[in-house]
């Protein structure tokens, strides 16, 4: 088996198949207190010793079947935290199981966790708790083989202030009140599939929820609750196509949670409870978000990357899935014209990055590499753009969701690398072997930058933006008065978002006519998320001083990576805001979630 570069673990030598986790969120300390008891299952003869992931975290006491096992930390690594050596007080033979017990205690600096102030969040009478635990952040609140080879179910207590509510990414079973704290209430949790150690998730706050479908119910903070309930009514249809195109949902409930405003991402597809930045709340592209999530309850948490340099199998395949959602929902031309931003998102990201850039290759290196760091558009666009071209290559959509399907089927509750999914496409469609065989695998898989290949695009929801953008590349001073707001007549925001990136990818437009833009277009008074974040990078690029505390605005009174770190990325690399853009960072660095703050200090040039 590969080894995982980001793990101490050796799944080589034993599992852990079930984690019985008990533990107590004590928001005066910030810290979680419990135990974590795993049955673990030998892999080999005279297992003596196991190795866990550990972050931060103290450890206070190891038994094995009830008996006392010595433990010790290795050495502390940068990001991969500590490993945590435990020597069994007996010797196990293959196949042997035992249950290790560990007593451990999360750091208030956890990078798996977020705690809120009660001004922090909507309510403002309540604090709040939130985990992000992939790529490697679960070692950061309890011991565990954080690797995404392995799998495990779990049963869960978590014992919390009685007026707050807790959940996790699992079927609720039921709450009590704590018999050790008669102002505290214990929840119930179960997860019967088993999963990666990156998905076990857990919020707790002042959550209320609304039924809006027959297995799904919203949480958010009551101020948020109904209007979420509102914009995610779709998810049962979505639901219900995700199911038609990759088979049966296993998951029991899909439950959605929208969090506070400084969640590092989009979403994240916690199994039978998504969590969700309330950025989608004022975003066209929620069905995007939402869709993908929902797909990643079949490619991600059903068949699993092994290791994180093959996370494109995660994410190459759900946005492939995410797309063909769309195209259902929405027609064919609708999923090219996503094909296509998505092409040119790549070409963005490989602009910054540099095309020589290791980190571009479709299955990186991660030796001494931290998997946050390494994070793009990569794996999801130029994984997507490999599918999409296999796709017209094999015979068209109908045949690749028949591959696609029975992929799925075929390593369903396994973890897997390129090659296993490779062997598997070349046995599926062993009658086109030698269509297969013309495929530049080495580039698409290993080398650096833009794909071999461009697949073929319908153009005809692009042609629209194209035209504009071009215009206004094109326009001399002298015709910055032919602009009017009748430009954007049957314009539709997915095309007026794709009309901005356009720009972006092209050197920044003369200030006068970004001046001109807003005359005419307003983009100031839109406060859809995805094109005031694209208006405002234009803005800065070009120089524009009035658009320098709107942008600062958007990078702090939200933390989605995907829009604060190019914000802050664009203010300092303009003069006239790089020292307004260190000190604001500084000024809320404190309150920003820890994934977020040491990336953009990273791009700040501020690391600690």
């Amino acid at each position: 088996a590969a080894s995982d570069p980001s793990s101490f673990a050796s799944p080589s030598c034993c599992l852990t198949r079930h984690l019985h986790l008990r533990c107590r969120v004590d928001f005066g300390a910030h810290a979680l207190r419990g135990t974590a008891a795993f049955t673990t299952h030998a892999e080999r003869d005279a297992l003596r010793c196991l190795v866990l992931d550990t972050k931060d975290l103290q450890v206070f006491k190891v038994t094995a079947n009830g008996r006392d096992a010595k433990f010790a930390f290795g050495e502390k690594h940068s990001f991969k935290g500590t490993p945590l050596e435990i020597t069994l007080p007996f010797e196990m033979s293959r196949g042997q199981e035992a249950i290790i017990e560990i007593s451990f205690e999360s750091s208030p600096k956890s990078s798996a966790l977020q705690w809120f102030t009660p001004e922090q969040t909507s309510g403002k009478k309540h604090p709040f708790l939130f985990s992000q635990c992939q790529a490697n952040h679960c070692r950061a609140i309890l011991p565990c083989q954080d690797t995404p080879a392995v799998k495990l179910t779990y049963y869960a207590e978590i014992s919390v202030p009685k007026e707050l509510v807790a959940l996790m990414s699992a079927s609720r079973d039921g709450e009590m009140p704590d018999p050790q704290d008669g102002s505290r209430k214990i929840y119930r949790f179960r997860q019967n599939v088993p999963i990666p150690s990156y998905l076990i998730a857990l919020v707790v706050g002042d959550l209320e929820s609304r039924k809006i479908g027959p297995r799904t119910q919203v949480w958010a903070e009551k101020e948020l609750v109904d209007k979420s309930a509102y914009e995610f009514a779709e998810t049962e249809a979505m639901l219900q196509t995700a199911e038609d195109l990759a088979g049966p949902y296993v998951w029991g409930q899909y439950d959605l949670l929208v969090l506070p405003p400084s969640f590092p991402y989009g979403g994240m597809e916690n199994p039978c409870l998504t969590f969700v930045t309330p950025t989608l709340l004022v975003s066209v592209t929620l069905v995007k978000v939402i869709a993908h999530e929902i797909s990643h309850s079949w490619t991600g948490n059903l068949v699993t990357n092994k290791t994180w340099e093959h996370f494109w199998l995660n994410e190459g395949h759900t946005v492939y899935l995410e797309r063909r959602i769309g195209g259902r929902l929405f027609g064919e031309q609708f999923r090219h014209f996503k094909a296509l931003g998505g092409w040119r998102e790549l070409q963005n990201t490989v602009n910054t990055l540099g095309d020589k850039n290791p980190i571009t290759n479709l299955v990186p290196n991660l030796n001494e590499v931290d998997p946050d760091v390494a994070y793009s558009s990569v794996p999801y666009e130029k994984g997507f753009a490999l599918l999409f071209y296999l796709e017209q290559l094999l015979g068209g959509p109908d045949v690749f969701i028949g591959f696609l399907k029975a992929y799925i089927q075929q390593f369903a509750y396994k973890s897997i690398v390129t090659d296993d999914w490779k062997t598997f496409l070349y046995s599926y469609f062993k009658d086109k072997v030698d269509v297969l065989d013309k495929v530049d695998w080495n580039s698409w898989l290993h080398a650096p930058g833009m794909p071999p290949v461009k697949p073929t695009y319908d153009m005809t929801l692009t042609n629209a933006c194209v035209a504009l953008s071009q215009r206004w590349i094109k326009a001399k001073e002298s015709d910055l008065g032919s602009f009017s707001s009748a430009d954007l007549k049957g314009i539709s925001s997915h095309q007026l978002i794709e009309f901005l990136a356009l720009l972006l990818l092209e050197a920044p437009l003369p200030l006068s006519h970004v001046k001109r833009m807003q005359q005419v277009y307003d983009f100031n008074a839109i406060s859809n998320s995805e094109i005031r974040f694209r208006w405002l990078r234009l803005c800065i690029q070009s120089k524009w001083e009035d658009a320098i505390p709107l942008a600062l605005k958007m990078a702090t009174e939200q933390g989605r990576m995907k829009f604060t770190r190019p914000l802050f990325r664009d203010l300092y690399n303009f003069d006239k805001s790089q020292d307004l853009a260190v000190k604001t960072f500084l000024e809320h660095r404190a309150s920003m979630h820890p994934v977020t703050s040491m990336l953009v200090g990273k791009d700040l040039k501020q690391d600690q």
